[in-house]
Parts: C-alpha cells; sequence; structure tokens
C-alpha cells in the first residue's frame, strides 16, 4: 500500500478552474477575521443579520479567475484578509455549502461545482487542513483521529490499521499514536492535522498556514512529505505567509490583495524579484539564513540586564521601579512536567519517575526591561514551561525565584501573565474595557470609580484600543485580542509577561507589530518572554534566544 495520495489523472490537465468568483460572506464573518489564524470561525448567521442578507463587510474575492493544473503546487500568498482562506474553502466545498454567502462565477475542482456539489463528494477527492486544527478534530485518541476518514469511508479495518501505520511512520507522529490530542502542544496537533489530510489519498491536497505551530524540524518533515506526494503528480494548493519552507517546491505563487488576484506568477520569476517588492507586499521572507545566523547568535549572547528602562505609565497601586541588575524570575534546578490524571481531575500521587512528561530545564534568568525568546522542537516542553513559571502549573523538581527568592505557584501567578496561543480562551468580560478591569478589585465598569476608568483608558489608547473600549472581545480581530489580553497584563502591573506563540499565522506587518508591542513592554519595565518558532521574529525583536 503506497505512502502517496492517488494520482489517478494525467498530468498537466486543468483540475482546479476558477473563472470571474466574486463572494461575500453571508455569516458576519469579514474578509480581515477569517485569515488572521486566530479569529474563531463563523458558521451560523451573525446577529441581527437575516438568513438571505450580506454581511455589511467588503467582498471577500473580487471577479477572482484561477485556473490550476493536475500536479502543480500552488502558494497562495498576501497579507491577512487579502482572501486566501476564502478561496480555499471553495476547492473543499465548505464555501458556499457551510460557510454562506452569495456566491458569483464559477469554480469547480474535478468536475465538482462549488454550490452545487455536496461536501460529501469533494471528501473523496480533497484533504484540508484548516488554519486552526482544533477545528478539524473528531476523536480524542491520535490514531482513533488518523483512522476516522477511512472508517467513514468504508475501509476494512486491516486496510484502515496498515494505513495508520503507514502515514504516522511518514509523519514521524507513531510515538504519539496511543496519546490524547489534549495533551499535545500546538505543533504536534498541527502535524496531526496534517497527517490526518492524507489518510484517504486525495488528488488535492488544500492546506491554509499548515506551519503556523511548527518548528524547523517539523516544518523540513512536512517539506520532505509534500516533495514525495507532488513527484505522484498529485495537485497541493498551500495558503501560508511563512514561505521560506516551501521555496523548493513550489510551481507558482499567486498574491491576493482586497480580494484580488494582484500577481500569478512561476517561481523562477517570483523568487528573482528583489526582497524590498516582496516586503511592500506585506510578504515574508523566502530566505530564512540571515535570520537563522542572527538567532544562533542571540542564543550564545550572555543575558544582561538592559539599561534605560522606563517603568509603565499606567498602573494601579505603588510605582515600583525594577532592579535592573538581578533577575525578576529565575529558575534553579527546575524540571517542569505533569502527571497521568485519574477520573474527575484528582492526580496519581507522586511517583518520580513516572510522570507522563518531565523536563528538566537548563537555570535560566528573566531580567526587566528584555525580550527573551523561547525556541525548541515541538513537544520539548515551553509551554509546559512558561505555564510553571507564571504559576499555573508546579513544578516537578527545583525552584522558580522570583526577585531572587523562593516563590510559590500563587506568587507567580500574582506578578505574572500568559497571553495563550489561543487568546479567546482568556476572554470574559462584555467589553474591552471591562476585560482590564476585572483584573482590579472592581470587576465591572459600573464599579469602578473614574480615576480607574481613566488608567484603563490610557492603557487602552497605548495599546491603539481606545476606539474598540466598548467593544465585545469576542468581535475582535485576533490581533486585537491579543493587545486585550496584555493590556489586561499591564492593567494590574503584572511584572513578567509571557506571549505564547503570538505571531502563529501573521503575515510580515503583523508580525512586526507584534514585535514592537513586545519592545514596548520591554521599555516599561516588564521581563518580556516568548515562546515561538518564528526565527524572523526572534531574529528581529529577540535580546536574547533560550534553546530548550
Amino acid at each position: 500500500m503506497s505512502n502517496a495520495p492517488d494520482s489517478r489523472n494525467g498530468t498537466g490537465r486543468i483540475i482546479i478552474d476558477a473563472q470571474h468568483i466574486g463572494f461575500r460572506y453571508r455569516t458576519g464573518l469579514s474578509a480581515e477575521t477569517e485569515t488572521t489564524g486566530r479569529a474563531a470561525t463563523a458558521a451560523s448567521p451573525a446577529a441581527g443579520a437575516s438568513p438571505g442578507a450580506s454581511s455589511d463587510a467588503p467582498a471577500a474575492l473580487d471577479d477572482v479567475t484561477l485556473t490550476v493544473r493536475n500536479g502543480e503546487f500552488v502558494v497562495l500568498c498576501g497579507q491577512s484578509g487579502c482572501g486566501k482562506t476564502t478561496f480555499t474553502r471553495l476547492l473543499n466545498g465548505l464555501t458556499p455549502a457551510f460557510h454562506t454567502g452569495d456566491l458569483t462565477g464559477s469554480c469547480t475542482v474535478y468536475g465538482l461545482r462549488s454550490g452545487q456539489a455536496a461536501i460529501e463528494e469533494y471528501a473523496a477527492v480533497v484533504g484540508s487542513v484548516f488554519q486552526n486544527p482544533k477545528t478539524q478534530y473528531f476523536n480524542a485518541l491520535v490514531a482513533d483521529e488518523l483512522a476516522f476518514p477511512c472508517e467513514n469511508a468504508g475501509w476494512e479495518p486491516s486496510a484502515i490499521r496498515e494505513r495508520v501505520r503507514e502515514v504516522a511512520e511518514s509523519f514521524g507522529i507513531a510515538h504519539l499514536l496511543d496519546r490524547s490530542i489534549f495533551q499535545l502542544s500546538g505543533g504536534q496537533k498541527q502535524r496531526i492535522a496534517v497527517a490526518a489530510a492524507c489518510m484517504l489519498r486525495p488528488r488535492l491536497l488544500v492546506l491554509d498556514e499548515p506551519t503556523s505551530n511548527l518548528d524547523q524540524q517539523a516544518m523540513a518533515a512536512l517539506n520532505a512529505m509534500l516533495s514525495r506526494i507532488k513527484a505522484s503528480n498529485v495537485t497541493i494548493v498551500v495558503a501560508e505567509h511563512r514561505l521560506a519552507w516551501c521555496a523548493d517546491l513550489a510551481d507558482r505563487y499567486v498574491l491576493f490583495e482586497s480580494g484580488h488576484i494582484m500577481l500569478d506568477c512561476p517561481s523562477d520569476r517570483f523568487r528573482s524579484m528583489p526582497e524590498h517588492q516582496r516586503e511592500q507586499w506585506g510578504l515574508r521572507a523566502l530566505d530564512l539564513s540571515a535570520s537563522h545566523a542572527a538567532v544562533r547568535q542571540r542564543v550564545t549572547a550572555a543575558p544582561q540586564p538592559r539599561n534605560g528602562i522606563t517603568a509603565a505609565a499606567t498602573t494601579i497601586g505603588p510605582q515600583l521601579r525594577p532592579d535592573a541588575t538581578s533577575p525578576v524570575i529565575a529558575t534553579r534546578g527546575l524540571t517542569v512536567g505533569y502527571r497521568d490524571a485519574r477520573p474527575f481531575g484528582r492526580l496519581r500521587r507522586p511517583n518520580p519517575g513516572h510522570e507522563r512528561f518531565s523536563r528538566t530545564i537548563p537555570d535560566l534568568s528573566l531580567y526587566a526591561g528584555r525580550i527573551v525568546g523561547l525556541m525548541g522542537h515541538n513537544g520539548v516542553g515551553k509551554t509546559t514551561l512558561v505555564r510553571t513559571l507564571v504559576g499555573l502549573a508546579k513544578p516537578l523538581a527545583g525552584n522558580v525565584l522570583r526577585h531572587g527568592e523562593t516563590a510559590s505557584s500563587a506568587e507567580l501567578t500574582r506578578h505574572g501573565f500568559l497571553v495563550m496561543q489561543d487568546v479567546n480562551y482568556q476572554l470574559f468580560a462584555d467589553s474591552v474595557r471591562g476585560e482590564l478591569l476585572l483584573s482590579t478589585s472592581y470587576h465591572t465598569e459600573f464599579d469602578a470609580p473614574e480615576d480607574i476608568r481613566q488608567i484603563a483608558d490610557r492603557i487602552l489608547a497605548d495599546l491603539d484600543l481606545a476606539e474598540l473600549a466598548d467593544r465585545h472581545p469576542m468581535s475582535l480581530s485576533g490581533g486585537q485580542k491579543q493587545r486585550t489580553a496584555i493590556a489586561s497584563a499591564l492593567m494590574c502591573d503584572k511584572e513578567l509577561i509571557v506571549l505564547d506563540e503570538p505571531t502563529s499565522g501573521l503575515d510580515l506587518r503583523h508580525m512586526r507589530q507584534v514585535g514592537a508591542l513586545l519592545r514596548d513592554l520591554a521599555d516599561r519595565g516588564k521581563a518580556v518572554l516568548v515562546v515561538t518558532h518564528d526565527e524572523e521574529l526572534a531574529a528581529e525583536w529577540c535580546d536574547t534566544v533560550v534553546l530548550l
């Protein structure tokens, strides 16, 4: 049984034919939020919108004409909100059947016409990987998730087991087969989603930001797998911001802007363009050798405190200037991890050597006014470490020190703040201003005195959120939600701010906006720790890089 998807069509014939496509979402999903990689996917009509009414947002696609031949590797690129994701949804039948809206023009994929063919017809020929892999899981265990497409297709059990084994070995995930998906790192979850999309040997693979949470090693493995698939004359369409990992695979680049196709050119012509031209289009680098060198230099650099630290201008309580000569947070002999849980969430009694996952961390120090990048392979324990540093998990061994004194988990939580990979999990209030006030003793806008409200408004203004103060947090774009969470940390004067994969799925402009925000936090006197696989972010903005 071959590992490659089925290639039952002749090389070179047109298998995707999109002619004068126009599409406007009927669900209230804007062109901006549908491609940020962090916004929740809308699956039902927006509040107040009738089923037959279109959103007021601009058209997600406008007069798009594009043909793709069998066996091509086509990269869809462009800034967030340009229409890449919407176009991929046409290819797998999700638009307009699931993501409803007004579709004009015609789009056929292997003879299946958008708006007429049923989604289940697409499943037999198209494999899909979404921006957020959590939205496409149906099982708790990895092996069950891989088997699920084959079970739906009616395969024999023996064939399913063999296919699961083959794909697991091809993707290097055989060691994860008996693991719960909920215990995997973000990058591991992404790899599972890609593997599941290959289970039925699709003729067309559609991948939307497949590397958003992958490290360099995992991206190299994905490159090798897609190279083998491409060699079987299978068509691959990738919507991507991180362009370097697939530069050797791409046959064509299609540049979207505001729902239009600005450029459709062969890969050799695209690569020959000057770098500044691609930067003007908001595209990431095709060659990361300079970023690799800068990151290596920062890994070997000795962490020294920065001078000229400016304390936060707006805080609640006494204004305390951090001691720039000693670390805010340090670890000594720290081992992080977690043990198996019994039913009802009760942990098994400590049994050294029998942890579900454990990792001994080299001693590290985090200084006020510095940005430290935390990098390493998927599943190495980066997220577990930062959860321990902010008190959300207890160490298995060793100590976390705050200003030189051993700190309890409760103390670390009072003084540290984690902006999660999926910030939707930590937004609770009915307004952006209310989100900041939740971190005070007043909790709501109605209880807070005027001076506290003014402090909140000044912080919102500093982070370009003033005009959104009365908006519901869940109505914001991904970047706005992220800044809202950071504003909450500033409101309660946290001294350690940790961001977990803040640039996942972001284009060049938004990546640099996040970097500027990190620098602003450091200049306010905060110790900033950023978990990332993004070498461009680490090279441009991190003072030091810790490699696990």
